[in-house]
């Protein structure tokens, strides 16, 4: 546990917590004295994640693409007695897949993760956040520009950004904030499995390095750090917006 406890007395909960950017904000939101539950599809990776942060949350297995699950998370957060100030909208993924080889199961399973999964996580979670929360998204740099085979996956994080939009201006009466976090490449397991085979995976992070101005695939410590600062009253006054941590990427 750091010094910094500005959220100490505050509850968390990160979907999509148990690996990769996710499980850092897990972290760094209860080193920064937040209580926090952490959702995840694969229960060994979730207790490892929790275990990380020790009596400082707990984990909840769910899938957001299952609204059964999703009710079955917030249910659990109210049987332990608990509403949340902090929701950090994680949990998502996607592939690679070109127009031509674009199947409806493709397109169906990153809308429904992506999009679908962070609509119902939010609207399943007003009655238990309180007033003055922060809602932060994890968006994508991919949003942005176009990347061959990335459209579907660039596309619902397209959507994410308007619903933000949309939703910071519906919430803002209960003085809820609603925020996007924009990582660029960033060194997490996820990345690494994008590569079609182990192999090809060194060449394909070295391209990805190379296509950021910084020079660098960026830290998951350091996408957390941002949502920590969204997760604030240092940023009472930032609704609707986009935070990029991206190393310059989306606007070279």
């Amino acid at each position: 546990m750091s010094d910094n406890v500005e959220l100490a007395g505050k509850v968390a909960l990160v979907t999509g917590g148990s690996k990769g950017i996710g499980l850092a904000v897990v972290q760094r939101l209860a080193s920064a004295g937040a209580y926090v539950f952490a959702t995840g599809r694969d229960q060994g990776d979730l207790d490892a994640a929790v275990a990380t942060i020790g009596e400082s949350g707990a984990g909840i297995r769910g899938d957001v693409s299952d609204l059964d699950d999703v009710d079955r998370i917030f249910h659990a957060i109210e049987a332990a007695g608990k509403r949340l100030d902090v929701l950090h909208i994680n949990a998502g993924g996607g592939g690679f897949a070109a127009l031509h080889e674009l199947t409806p199961e493709d397109f169906d399973a990153t809308f429904s993760r992506n999009v679908r999964g962070a609509v119902f996580t939010l609207q399943k979670a007003l009655p238990h956040l309180n007033d003055g929360a922060s809602v932060v998204i994890t968006g994508s740099s991919s949003a942005d520009g176009g990347k061959p085979a990335f459209g579907v996956y660039a596309a619902s994080k397209a959507a994410i950004r308007s619903f933000t939009r949309t939703w910071a201006v519906e919430l803002s009466g209960r003085g809820i904030r609603v925020n996007n976090v924009v990582p660029g490449p960033t060194a997490t397991p996820g990345l690494r499995e994008l590569a079609p085979n182990e192999a090809a995976a060194p060449g394909m992070l070295e391209a990805l390095r190379k296509s950021i101005p910084l020079g660098r695939l960026i830290a998951p410590e350091e996408v957390a750090e941002a949502v920590l600062f969204l997760a604030t009253d240092r940023s009472r006054s930032t609704t609707g917006s986009e935070l990029f941590v991206d190393g310059g990427s989306t606007h070279s």
